[in-house]
């Protein structure tokens, strides 16, 4: 008994030590494939922090504005550091709204009426719990503007609507007629190019609290109709200032990159289905005017233009509503402070078509480019489930904006 005791002992230290040699030497090659995964992972972080992790471009055609920026906005000069294991352009846009957290926000719906008959649906979140601005005439406001199909209830929009309910200001969304619930009263939706409804809100709204400061933040095609807005518009605007994220400049260039095989797989089909699914819901009113069908067919967002947004705004064709939407026409004329910011690899606007040199001629302007973000992304850190790299840009040009823009008067 005492001798197969004995035995047994000896048989588990000979498997224990069998174990470690050969088991280890089996998933570790005697080490040799231990090194090979710490070399490839010291060859990835070398990678990562010479290719990757950069230092934005900041573009402007004046000296005052950049300088303000570095002083007042310190993100435009701090390296973006995406996260290591999500930094390419399509797996950055899939995954922000998955990955970020939904701040709750209660909005107060108010449905203002248009020139045409139709209504705009604004969602104010007034901030009366505001320690910094207690008083509603005097409290900053920020008009937020959602992208091509989006609501106030998009990730990126309450993410700013959170960093300015930190910083005490109030914000109301600009939500595009028949996208948030509400009635289409006349058969008539929106379109980049095309800013009645939001010269009529940035009046409604600055009629609403005339003492207080006002600014404005447009994201993808909300950023193209507040680009061409200023354009526009020039100095005949009470905004103090605007920021803009993942603008598209050149529609026709944004439309070429969304329709090679693969961003129109992941992206332009999907967006195409948005839009469609928006036009069926209204149906009773618009097919008066419209062959809702034949728009239903719609394969692309050209296709989807070309068979309704263009020929709803009377354009002669398509390539007519293009250029027409397209911002980057326009940026000579806008007059007051607009920070942009873009991602080099934005499938939706790409790289070639980002208005460097039109940024260089306008003192009002200034390009913030990161070398990855992609479209709305942005995502920083290890886990970016909080913040994104354009939620801070937003924060820190609002607060400049607000708190120092007198500092930006006569650029």
């Amino acid at each position: 008994m005492i001798a197969l005791d004995l035995d047994f002992h000896v048989l588990t230290r000979d498997l224990s030590v069998y174990l470690e040699n050969h088991v280890r030497v089996g998933l570790f090659g005697s080490g040799v494939g231990l090194s090979l995964v710490l070399g490839f992972s010291a060859a990835y972080a070398c990678y990562y922090l010479i290719a990757v992790a950069k230092k934005p471009q900041l573009v402007g055609g004046g000296k005052k504005f950049c300088q303000f920026l570095r002083e007042q906005c310190p993100v435009v000069s701090e390296t973006y550091y995406p996260p290591f294991w999500c930094w390419e352009s399509r797996v950055q846009t899939l995954l922000r709204p998955f990955v970020t957290a939904k701040p709750w926000v209660s909005y107060r719906n108010e449905l203002i009426r248009a020139a045409d008959g139709g209504q705009i649906s604004l969602d104010w979140f007034d901030n009366d719990e505001s320690s910094a601005y207690p008083t509603p005439a005097t409290r900053p406001t920020v008009i937020l503007l959602p992208g091509l199909t989006g609501t106030s209830r998009e990730s990126y929009i309450l993410h700013m609507v959170q960093q300015s309910r930190e910083l005490g200001y109030r914000c109301v969304v600009f939500n595009n007629r028949g996208v948030s619930g509400e009635k289409l009263l006349t058969p008539r939706t929106y379109c980049a190019a095309n800013t009645e409804d939001l010269e009529a809100v940035i009046e409604h709204v600055y009629r609403s609290n005339e003492a207080a400061p006002l600014m404005a933040a447009g994201v993808s095609m909300g950023g193209m109709m507040l680009a061409n807005y200023l354009g526009r518009k020039e100095q005949d605007t009470c905004l103090r200032g605007v920021v803009v994220f993942s603008a598209g400049w050149d529609v026709f260039e944004c439309t070429a990159s969304l329709e090679k095989p693969l961003d129109r797989l992941l992206f332009n089909s999907y967006l195409t289905s948005c839009l469609q699914a928006s036009v069926d819901r209204h149906r009773p009113v618009l097919e008066k005017l419209f062959d809702i069908d034949y728009v239903m067919k719609a394969k692309t967002i050209r296709e989807f233009d070309e068979r309704f947004t263009s020929i709803m705004f009377g354009y002669p064709t398509n390539e007519d509503y293009y250029r027409d939407a397209s911002p980057i026409h326009r940026l000579k004329s806008v007059q007051i402070p607009m920070l942009c910011l873009n991602a080099a690899d934005d499938v939706f606007s790409p790289n070639h078509a980002i208005p460097v040199e039109e940024a260089k001629q306008n003192p009002n302007l200034a390009l913030l480019i990161t070398c990855h973000g992609g479209h709305i992304g942005f995502l920083e850190g290890l886990w970016p489930r909080q913040s994104t790299y354009m939620d801070r840009v937003f924060r820190q040009f609002a607060k400049a904006v607000i708190e120092q823009g007198s500092d930006l008067r006569d650029l």
